[in-house]
């Protein structure tokens, strides 16, 4: 069974998205696309899903100095997701807090 929703990006910018223009990010898997996409969010949160965008972005180049000599690598490639939900649906990542 493959993962489609990893986790909800929680940024400033992206809390602006959803303030503005009802539209919410997630990492999503690799291989997942927009349609899958679209039906994991509708089942899990209970929400309309109106469109689905993706984006891969590439892992960053990394090096590191230790005692024994320098490592060099990459970080692991990301795909996210931004949905627009209907404007009548909210998703509540963090609850209320009273």
């Amino acid at each position: 069974m493959k993962t489609i929703l990893v986790r909800p990006l929680i940024t400033e910018k992206n809390t602006n998205l959803q303030e503005s223009l009802n539209q919410y990010a997630f990492e999503v898997g690799r291989d997942s696309n927009k349609i899958e996409i679209a039906k994991a969010v509708e089942k899990k949160f209970n929400v309309r899903v109106q469109s689905v965008r993706t984006m891969v972005s590439k892992g960053k180049k990394k090096s590191q100095m230790t005692k024994k000599g320098r490592f060099e690598g990459y970080r692991a490639d990301r795909k996210k997701a931004i949905v627009t939900l209907h404007k009548e649906d909210k998703i509540d990542f963090l609850g209320v807090i009273d």
